[in-house]
């Protein structure tokens, strides 16, 4: 158990069988009346976001998370299988399981699945990946004055918005939280 007072952003609880990471906190004492606690809580396995007010001093259970590297091996019919790199047992995870992770996710990568009691609850990919683009159109010379972008489209089947100067067949570094290009690799 912790107490309210004690939350930290990032510190992940156990509220009504539901796990929250807190992403934002504030301890408010009016002038009047007793201390309170403001929370804007993410649920783990939803995505969801809430928020929530608890009195000063309550106490809530705390969720203990592990993650566990894994290296994703390959997708059939709408599931994706990974292996531990310690103890070798493979797992499956469906779609919705992992959000937006199988935009990004190549044979043989190596990320970090988040575990509570032994079930797969979250995914942490790297923050940044490099993808081949398999389809662009070609630039026009003299287009580049204002910093233009096209759409391409990445071997994962991501379309994202890139430079002009970009060609089919390049490297390119994404950021997988905004699935923003960053440069060519």
């Amino acid at each position: 158990m912790i107490s309210v007072n004690d939350l930290r952003t990032g510190v992940t609880v156990e509220i009504d069988g539901e796990i929250y990471s807190v992403v934002d906190f504030l301890h408010v004492k009016p002038g009047k009346g007793a201390a309170f606690v403001r929370t804007k809580l993410k649920n783990i396995r939803t995505g969801s976001s809430v928020e929530k007010t608890f009195r000063a001093g309550e106490r809530i259970a705390r969720a203990h998370i592990e993650s566990r590297q894994m290296q994703y091996l390959y997708a059939a019919d709408g599931e994706y299988f990974f292996m531990d790199m310690e103890t070798y047992d493979q797992i499956s995870l469906g779609e919705s399981d992992l959000g937006d992770a199988p935009k990004y996710l190549l044979e043989n990568m190596t990320i970090g699945i988040q575990f509570y009691e032994n079930q797969a609850v979250g995914v942490d990919l790297p923050t940044t990946v490099v993808l081949e683009v398999t389809q662009t159109e070609p630039g026009f010379k003299g287009d580049t004055a204002q910093g233009a972008t096209k759409p391409a489209t990445l071997q994962t089947g991501l379309t994202i918005q890139v430079p002009l100067f970009v060609e089919q067949g390049d490297m390119v570094k994404v950021d997988t939280r905004t699935g923003e290009y960053i440069s060519r690799s």
